[in-house]
């Protein structure tokens, strides 16, 4: 499988928020790996599988104490936790002053993601630049991802962070774009990394949605799987699959003559109120595909079906998203549930799927077909 880091060069265009957003939706089994030398933000934002609350203390820093003596794939699985909707995650540090005395962890630590069997890994490494040892991680990655916002000072840093990246690493940029001006942001980006750089692979966008992020978060009501930021997630997790595929099926995938075009969409995506039911080929209602070695996905004891109402993207707030699991992101179609009406667990009640969305798509951003 693939280890793909996820980062920026300044500022905070939202890597965390994507970052968790991607693992909801991705088309295979995944681990979400915070790897930010300065400090993680995931056990303080999202609940555990059991309705609990994640423990800071288990993650990279326990990791890092008990690896010195060689780690390993399996060591990893020991110190990830689950979080609602069965995304694995593996918690980072608890502060930056913790990643001192973890400087040796950096290099073995991507060595074991990038050949984690079975799953992907979404890497979040935060911001480049303070802690030159995470170089050794990101030398491992398939690929890696920078995002960025559209604004003239985000922009000039990724270009200059574009022409310290090492030669011949495959790289992506993501533009946090404003809905209101979506697809001219990412063009304008567009043209000015291809001045830059020769090895950005793809420029690609993400919806700046506030109102999303704070869904995601599980503190605003409404619907999660129709919000810009999933929506544009989605879109998104297929690419950066597609990207990370051995070559074998990046050919196989590539669209036959007289195909329809790379991001078209079918009849029946096109249909007013509908949203495609599967992501990158995969099948509607797909079962929850754990990744091998890792913990149960339920805490003993626990049914392993939602409660009434509260199904689930892979680790999104109860209440969001019709499906449960890992399923659920694939199977997320018009006819995946019945509508429902009963109130979400923070006081809104969830529109009926099929609902328009709470907002316009952004401009000139269509939604990719399956």
């Amino acid at each position: 499988m693939a280890l793909i880091v996820l980062a920026a060069d300044k500022g905070a265009p939202g890597v965390t928020t994507a970052a968790t957003a991607l693992g909801a939706v991705w088309p295979r089994p995944v681990l979400l790996a915070e790897c930010d030398p300065a400090g993680g933000d995931v056990a303080y934002r999202l609940p555990a599988a059991d309705g609990g609350v994640l423990n800071p203390g288990r993650g990279l820093l326990t990791l890092g104490a008990t690896a010195r003596r060689g780690l390993t794939t399996a060591l990893i699985h020991e110190h990830t936790q689950k979080i609602v909707g069965g995304l694995d995650v593996l918690a980072g540090l608890t502060h930056g002053e913790q990643a001192a005395g973890l400087t040796w962890l950096w290099g073995p630590l991507g060595r074991a993601l990038a050949a984690l069997p079975g799953a992907d890994v979404l890497a979040d490494c935060g911001r480049l630049g303070g802690h030159p040892e995470l170089g050794e991680l990101i030398a491992e990655a398939g690929l890696v991802v920078l995002f960025t916002r559209g604004s003239l000072d985000h922009v000039a840093h990724l270009r200059e962070r574009l022409h310290v990246m090492p030669r011949g690493a495959r790289v992506g940029v993501v533009v946090i774009a404003d809905p209101r001006q979506y697809r001219g942001t990412i063009e304008d980006v567009r043209r000015i990394v291809a001045a830059t750089s020769k090895d950005v692979v793809f420029v690609a966008g993400l919806a700046h949605d506030p109102k999303g992020a704070e869904l995601l978060r599980g503190q605003w009501g409404g619907r999660l799987d129709r919000s810009l930021l999933i929506r544009t997630a989605r879109e998104l997790a297929g690419r950066l699959a597609a990207e990370t595929a051995p070559r074998e099926a990046r050919s196989a995938a590539a669209p036959a003559p007289g195909a329809a075009p790379h991001g078209a969409r079918s009849a029946a995506a096109s249909a007013p109120g509908t949203v495609p039911a599967t992501i990158s080929g995969a099948a509607p209602g797909a079962p929850h595909r754990p990744i091998p070695g890792a913990p149960p996905r339920t805490s003993p004891g626990r049914d392993p079906g939602p409660e009434p109402g509260t199904g689930t993207l892979r680790g999104a707030v109860p209440g969001a998203l019709p499906g449960t699991g890992l399923g659920a992101a694939q199977g997320a179609g018009p006819a995946a549930a019945a509508p429902r009406t009963a109130p979400g667990p923070y006081g809104e009640a969830p529109a009926p799927h099929g609902a328009p969305a709470p907002y316009p798509a952004p401009a000139g951003w269509r939604e990719e077909g399956t």
